[in-house]
């Protein structure tokens, strides 16, 4: 039961980076590191650093 839970939140995930990596200028095959919370997160800072970087320009 508990990875089919886990398995739907990683798949709700990986949808929307799938579609949100390549605007902030990195490849969608780093989508897999969603697989791991934690490598969700770093990929929400990197995307959050990136972001900060558009708007100075």
């Amino acid at each position: 039961m508990e990875f089919l839970i886990w398995l739907v939140i990683t798949v709700a995930t990986i949808i929307p980076m799938i579609k949100l990596l390549p605007h902030f200028g990195i490849q969608k095959f780093w989508v897999v590191v969603c697989v791991v919370p934690i490598g969700t997160l770093v990929l929400l800072w990197v995307m959050a650093m990136k972001l900060q970087e558009m708007e100075r320009r």
